[in-house]
Formats: C-alpha cells, structure tokens, sequence
C-alpha cells in the first residue's frame, strides 16, 4: 500500500441484528472496488449497531448506514437506537460548524425508515404484502438535478426489498428543513395506494434511499436459487414474477448499472470533494 497517500476511513453502520445478509458483502465489494479504481489508501470498518450497540465516533470520513429486518418504529427508545441518533446528531453539528471535511452520511432502506420517523417527513407502516424484486424507481425532477444519481435511466431499476415502508410526504415538512424527495416507488396505476418516497435528500452531505444499491446480480440471483428462497418468492408473488426477476438479474442496464453507479458518486461526493 502507498502510504503516503491521506488515509481515508469508512465506516459502515450494520443494522441486519446479526441476519444472513447479501447486503454487508455489497457495500465491501463497491468500497474494494472504488479503492482499486482511484487508487486510495482506503480502509473501513464494520459496527454491529443492533445487536451489540457497537458505533464509531466521528473520526470517519464517510459513513454507511445499512438496511435491516423488522420493524423501524418498535425500536424506539431502545438502547442501541438512542446511540445511533446520538451519532446523527454529533455528525450533523459536526456539519453545522465551520470545521472542514464534512461527514457524509449514506443511509439504506431500514436507515432510511428510521431517520424519516426521526425528522418526521411521512407515514411509515407495515406494506399490505412484502415488496421484493427488481423493480422500477422513478427520479422526481429534484432528483434528476442530485449528483448522486447522475449517469442513471429513469426509471432505473434496483432491488427493493421492504415489509415495512414511508409514504404520504409531508412536503411542508420537508420545506420546513429544507429537504428534497428525490424518487418514488414505480407507477401503479391500477393499485390504488399512495406510493413509497424511494430517497431523500436530508441536507448536502446526508442521503437515504429506501432499496438497495449495493445489491449486485450475483449475489441475489445466489439467493434467488436457494430452494427455500425460490419457494417463498413463488408463493408471495407467483412463477411469473420468479422467472423475470432472474431475467432482470442478466440485464447489465439494471442493477449491475446502479450499485456501480449510486454508492460510488455518494463516494465521489463524500471523498473526491465532487459536488453536491
């Protein structure tokens, strides 16, 4: 390693309470891949937020905050959550303050959850059935203008995965702090339900999505094969819905295109000084 180069820390907040996961493997993968490409003395380290109340400090250049399981409102008030908010809030001063580099923050899915309810921003509840699969999200027109999803389609295509979602956006609210809704779950048209906020922008330097970015091909169509996997997806959403999440998996214009595309321009943003 060229240590002569500034060194920069990751770190990675893990929400999965000790949950097999692809999710932990996606985000090493992107950060040994952006360290490769530009060459940096890049390292990041990995806190069991849930289950062993394990934070970092505000030492880190950048942080990832992960998805998880169960629900984002019973948590509340537990011991592990009152730290993590403890962090949000030294970060955000930290932000607030004339110090330089600011601390980037890129919030997943059950992150995503939790700091809507914290902030207020919309009503979060249980889904009438599970969302899982490959699907479309749609950029609103502010979100078209975010640096973080320069270079996608719209709609581009991620996996979702929530039993547990946000919706109804208090837009005064987000007027109020100065917050951007920057994508919405796809278009139903024939369903009538108000349809999830899929990412926020909170304030320049933190960001949440509501699917899962780090998620690559290989690993869920790994998942999608496991017999129990493959049994449960056909019995929630049908053979159909089986057979062309695969299909989707092989498109090289779907995920593989957003997880090389969304967590490295937050990267760009958090460690090359690319702006917001």
């Amino acid at each position: 390693m060229n240590t002569d180069k500034p060194e920069i820390k990751i770190a990675i907040l893990d929400l999965y309470d000790g949950i097999t996961n692809e999710g932990m493997r996606g985000f090493r993968e992107i950060l040994e891949r952006y360290k490769a490409k530009h060459g940096l003395n890049l390292s990041y380290e990995i806190f069991d937020v849930r289950r062993k109340a394990q934070m970092p400090g505000t030492n880190f250049d950048a942080y990832i905050s992960s998805g998880g399981p169960g629900s984002p409102i019973d948590s509340e008030g537990t011991e592990w959550e009152k730290k993590y908010f403890r962090l949000i809030d030294k970060l955000e001063a930290h932000n607030n303050s004339d110090s330089p580099n600011k601390k980037h923050v890129f919030f997943v899915c059950h992150s995503f959850q939790l700091m809507c309810r914290k902030y207020g921003l919309g009503e979060i509840g249980l889904r009438r059935s599970p969302s899982f699969g490959i699907l479309p999200v749609h950029l609103t027109e502010e979100g078209k203008q975010d640096q973080v999803f320069e270079n996608l389609y719209d709609p581009f295509y991620t996996v979702d995965s929530r039993s547990w979602q946000v919706i109804n956006p208090d837009m005064a609210r987000f007027e109020q702090l100065g917050m951007k809704l920057l994508a919405l779950e796809k278009e139903r048209p024939h369903v009538d339900l108000p349809r999830a906020m899929m990412a926020i922008r909170f304030n320049d330097y933190f960001i949440a999505t509501q699917f899962h970015p780090e998620a690559d091909p290989i690993g869920i169509k790994t998942m999608l094969l496991r017999e129990e996997k493959k049994e449960e997806v056909i019995n929630e959403h049908g053979e159909a819905k089986y057979k062309e999440m695969l299909r989707r998996l092989d498109d090289p214009d779907k995920i593989a295109h957003t997880q090389s595309t969304i967590i490295p321009n937050f990267l760009d943003e958090a460690i090359l000084g690319v702006e917001v």
